[in-house]
């Protein structure tokens, strides 16, 4: 079967009785009468936290205000009939109503907003990922789901999509692990958060920690979520030998090695990594950073 993926932007979003605002999916959807949090895929070159925005807005009518992200989870659904299965990495952010006012979307993929208490939306067919959210259990879905029927569409010409995982390493005695971008991969010859692309079915956690392995030979531990970040190079230049129109989005751990070891590159890092090595905080400042490693190490206020 072919493997596709996308990516999603999601809201959680709470109102003063702690209900929380789901949508139901329309006969447009690939999954009729099952409820979700209200979100979407991701434009080329849209930043998630926009995305989120604009779908909450499309789906319900209010208008939010983004606190942060909260999780950030992976699943795959199979599609049988058109040969597909497809990866979905979703993007769940806290967010706050600043305005309008709550409306179904018309002829669209949902077609039902609601505030649901807990024990309402337990009588509900969700969504796996809407059901963790919220702390539900995960039950089957009804029969027959997915029903989609159309294929699905390509990026168009050179578009690229790239979902990552990246970590703000460190050890017991708060030195920073880097790895040096390769001759001939966008951002050569810069410093980098260590992580990467994830695989498709892949957890981000669990690609996070395999790519650490790859690029230095560190066993880590992830501690918590940082954020997410987004890159749009409409001519990027990489191994492909032509630009392409990459748009790469980045979430951002913070990892722990507890039993640091000297820095070893193996041959299933595939060449985009020319070495890694341990930094203090002190020899970050004459570094040539990537511009997400310069962020995440950018002193506070």
């Amino acid at each position: 079967m072919d493997q596709l993926r996308r990516v999603g932007a999601y809201a959680v979003l709470r109102d003063a009785e702690r209900r929380v605002l789901l949508v139901r999916g329309s006969v447009l959807s690939d999954f009729p009468g099952v409820w979700s949090l209200p979100g979407g895929g991701l434009n080329h070159a849209e930043h998630p936290v926009r995305a989120v925005g604009r779908e909450v807005t499309e789906e319900t009518g209010l208008t939010v205000e983004v606190a942060g992200l909260s999780a950030v989870v992976a699943d795959v659904v199979r599609y049988p009939n058109l040969g597909v299965t497809l990866h979905t990495d979703r993007l769940l952010f806290d967010v706050t109503a600043v305005g309008g006012r709550l409306r179904a979307e018309r002829d669209g993929s949902t077609d039902l907003a609601r505030w649901l208490t807990l024990d309402e939306a337990a009588e509900l067919p969700l969504l796996a990922f809407t059901a963790e959210a919220v702390g539900l259990p995960v039950v089957p879905l009804p029969p027959g789901s997915p029903s989609r029927r159309e294929s699905f569409p390509g990026p168009g010409g050179d578009r690229r999509q790239r979902f990552g995982a990246y970590g703000v390493v460190t050890d017991p005695d708060g030195r920073v692990l880097l790895t040096l971008i390769a001759e001939g991969y966008p951002g050569a010859g810069q410093w980098h958060l260590p992580g990467g692309g994830t695989d498709h079915g892949e957890q981000p956690v669990t690609a996070l920690l395999r790519e650490l392995i790859e690029e230095s030979g560190q066993l880590g531990r992830v501690t918590g979520l940082i954020g997410v970040d987004n890159l749009h190079d409409p001519a990027a230049l990489g191994p492909e030998g032509r630009p392409l129109d990459w748009h790469g989005i980045r979430v951002v751990y913070r990892v722990e090695v507890d039993h640091p070891t000297v820095p070893a590159v193996t041959e299933a890092a595939g060449g985009s990594t020319a070495r890694a090595a341990w930094f203090t905080p002190v020899e970050l400042r004459n570094l040539p950073l990537t511009g997400i490693a310069a962020m995440a190490f950018k002193p506070s206020g």
